[in-house]
């Protein structure tokens, strides 16, 4: 494959360096495709389950065991789980709107939420039907050196102006920070309802499922939502997302989803129900596939001397992989590189553009079957100080591998490296 002798042996060594996390990431994937297909058996799924339905779609016996398997994996009350929901952001949206409501606070205690979510939020009087421009009051708390709440300042907010809803964002999004594990997640709900034993823990799940043997509603949380083109829909459900959680929450989503009265009794799944079982299916190993893709690729650039987050030894709760560069150029030809390894698009040269609901211009690599499928292997930035890319996904380790080489030969190539 005219891999450059340099990058093949640091290939090599970083392997072998990273062997031990690899084969602790193949075990935890044993344990999360049992606990899927656990599920799968309690619900007797069938082939007729994977039946279509149109209209209205009542009585979709399909849709139905699909929220039944969901709540099971995710070991929640309840689960929504449905292709209308266009991407994560909206996913999130529906669940915060079906829970909110005018004069209610929404408090995140991880800092500013990712950056597709401010829109949401929004202003009061943006006249954009936001949640602040319907009445609902916003507050944030800022991270801690330790990448942690500010515990002192949480403690301060929640005692003085008690929230109705806590936001937690699990992923790092476009931030130098760790990203949480469910110990953290359950640390942060024991301490917010030690103070406000009634506040909603809502935790923002995109590109956590099945990292860890446990998920955040195993561990306290009310109500989570996620993306089916990320992780749980196993690189095959073409769109979609899932809201898991107290039975009474999720079905004030769904009410926001369709309408009050209405809730997740209707919906026709147009032809996805097979897909978005057999993606659930498939997810523990695609996602086990892209960890080690990205442990293998924090080793390589650590050995290279660049700054890492995690680095190839820490424990992982996301999939994202964050690696700092000294300037734009860098970037750029980094997230180049990783286009050129596509299968699909790889002759597109990505660069920077004004994306919408992102407020600094973007770089995205995305050679992917399904359109910003990011359990397929991508990259993103945005164009700011500091300079530091996101590679994500990769259902397969050695397409992961593959990308980290064309990222590197790129480089090298333009005098970077």
């Amino acid at each position: 494959m005219n891999v450059p002798d340099k990058i093949a042996r640091l290939m090599d060594e970083a392997e072998a360096i990273a062997e031990p996390k690899l084969k602790q990431l193949d075990r935890r994937v044993d344990r999360n495709q049992w606990k899927v297909i656990e599920a799968f058996q309690k619900h007797k799924v069938s082939d007729y389950h994977f039946a279509g339905s149109t209209g209205y779609g009542y009585n979709d016996r399909g849709r139905e065991v699909l929220d039944l398997v969901y709540a099971d994996v995710f070991g929640a009350e309840a689960g929504l789980v449905r292709p209308h929901f266009v991407s994560g952001t909206h996913t999130i949206g529906t669940a915060l709107f079906g829970i909110l409501r005018p004069g209610d606070l929404l408090l995140y205690i991880t800092g500013k939420p990712y950056d597709t979510l401010h829109k949401v939020i929004g202003k009061p009087g943006d006249g954009t039907g936001s949640l602040q421009d319907w009445g609902v009051r916003y507050d944030e708390v800022a991270l801690a050196d330790d990448g942690l709440p500010a515990w002192n300042v949480l403690r301060d907010k929640l005692m003085t102006n008690p929230p109705k809803v806590v936001g937690i964002q699990r992923s790092r999004g476009y931030d130098w920070r760790p990203s949480y594990t469910v110990e953290q997640i359950a640390q942060m709900v024991r301490f917010v309802k030690e103070i406000v034993p009634d506040v909603i823990v809502f935790v923002d799940n995109c590109y956590g499922e099945f990292t860890e043997e446990k998920e955040p509603t195993e561990a306290g949380v009310d109500l989570m939502a996620g993306s089916l083109i990320k992780n749980p829909g196993g690189g095959i459900a073409p769109t979609g997302g899932y809201i898991v959680g107290k039975r009474d929450l999720v079905e004030l989503a769904a009410y926001r989803l369709t309408a009050p009265g209405i809730g997740g009794e209707v919906g026709a799944m147009l032809g996805t129900t097979r897909d978005i079982f057999q993606g659930l299916f498939l997810a523990p190993h695609l996602v086990g596939q892209a960890l080690k893709g990205s442990v293998f690729a924090a080793a390589l650039f650590e050995l290279l001397g660049f700054d890492t987050h995690p680095r190839w030894s820490d424990e992982r709760t996301d999939l994202i992989q964050a690696i700092r560069f000294s300037g734009p150029e860098h970037l750029i030809a980094f997230v180049q590189g990783i286009q050129k390894a596509a299968a699909v698009d790889s002759h597109v040269v990505p660069e920077p553009w004004d994306m919408p609901g992102y407020e600094h211009p973007v770089i995205m690599a995305a050679g992917t079957f399904i359109q910003g499928g990011s359990l397929e292997l991508s990259a993103d930035a945005p164009i700011r100080s500091p300079h530091i890319a996101y590679m994500q996904g990769g259902l397969t380790y050695a397409h992961v591998k593959w990308g980290v080489v064309m990222a590197l030969t790129n480089m090298m190539e333009k005098g970077l490296l």
